[in-house]
């Protein structure tokens, strides 16, 4: 079958799949604090496979596995594996804190993992313990060490910018793309769940941090965004072995471009990140739907996404935590 286009005449060919609503931090951001909040386990294996096989049936080719935190699961390699035998996925990739990887890297690359995002938003150790409530930052920065030596490239860095609490430190994180082939990435706070009150006061523009860059380091390059194509907007300097980008959904408008779909660890699938209607995928897979109808559920997810949300603005998100919907 051929790849689905929405009504947008956008091709939708991404799944994100988040593996389950549990993490080992708990960023601020992110999550309500501990206990707070029932944690769903997320979908049993067999079940994902089943969704993701009818999702290459109509057109998706590349899987983002994520969470809560997709590391947690003792089940990822042979999930990773189950999917690279699928012979329409042709890209396989994980978002991950970073913590447990590792012990996990070198296992996740062998069965078939193509490449790994990282979550990262300080160098700094205090700091990183007071935004993850509990983490460790030197386990996570041992990840990216790990995921560096077993060529889980583009290793990309994903950095949450928040006015008064990490934007103080785009130099440090620039710099780390200079000498290693990291790509940084820039993210605008979205307010989504345990941010939607307060996301806009912390706000920091992609444009001022790129021109913050472009004032040290000179003019931007601008380049085709590595392993993906995603919402990023990426730039090289002149002598850097990795790259610098800017995701930026409030004020750079990417829903014309958006070609996903996303699989929440409840079992239902959200057509858009913004909005809160859902297709549960897992109440089908309860009552014994096959392939065929799980393929006739899945048009219907892409038959109902949305064009996107209003231009340089995102309503609040609060019928779901970012760690339940998949980060």
């Amino acid at each position: 079958m051929e790849t689905m286009r929405d009504g947008f005449e956008r091709q939708i060919t991404y799944l994100r799949v988040s593996l389950t609503e549990r993490c080992n931090l708990n960023c601020f951001y992110c999550r309500p604090g501990e206990g707070k909040v029932p944690e769903r386990d997320g979908m049993l294996l067999n079940d994902l496979v089943k969704v993701i096989r009818a999702g290459a049936r109509v057109g998706i080719r590349k899987v983002r596995l994520t969470g809560g935190e997709p590391l947690v699961r003792p089940d990822l390699a042979e999930l990773v594996s189950a999917l690279a035998a699928i012979p329409e996925i042709d890209d396989i990739a994980l978002t991950t804190n970073g913590c447990l990887l590792s012990a996990q890297a070198r296992a996740l690359k062998e069965a078939g993992l193509k490449r790994v995002n990282i979550s990262l938003d300080t160098l700094r150790p205090e700091r990183f313990r007071a935004i993850t409530r509990n983490g460790e930052w030197s386990r996570a920065w041992a990840g990216v060490e790990a995921a560096l030596a077993c060529d889980l490239h583009p290793v990309k860095l994903n950095m949450v910018m928040m006015r008064g609490i990490n934007d103080d430190e785009v130099e440090n994180f620039v710099g780390l793309a200079k000498d290693r082939p990291l790509h940084v990435r820039f993210i605008e706070i979205m307010p989504i769940g345990a941010s939607s009150q307060w996301a806009t006061d912390r706000l920091v523009p992609a444009d001022q941090i790129r021109q913050a860059i472009a004032d040290r380091y000179g003019p931007l390059k601008p380049v085709k965004p590595a392993g993906g194509d995603g919402p990023a907007r990426c730039w090289t300097i002149p002598g850097f072995k990795g790259s610098v980008g800017f995701i930026a959904p409030l004020s750079d408008y990417y829903c014309p471009s958006c070609n996903r779909l996303r699989l929440t660890a409840a079992g239902t699938l959200r057509p858009c990140l913004c909005k809160g209607d859902e297709i549960d995928l897992a109440a089908a897979l309860a009552r014994g739907a096959d392939e065929d109808e799980l393929i006739r559920l899945i048009v219907q997810a892409i038959a109902r996404k949305p064009q996107g949300h209003p231009e340089h603005e995102i309503l609040p998100v609060k019928d779901r935590f970012m760690s339940q919907i998949g980060g």
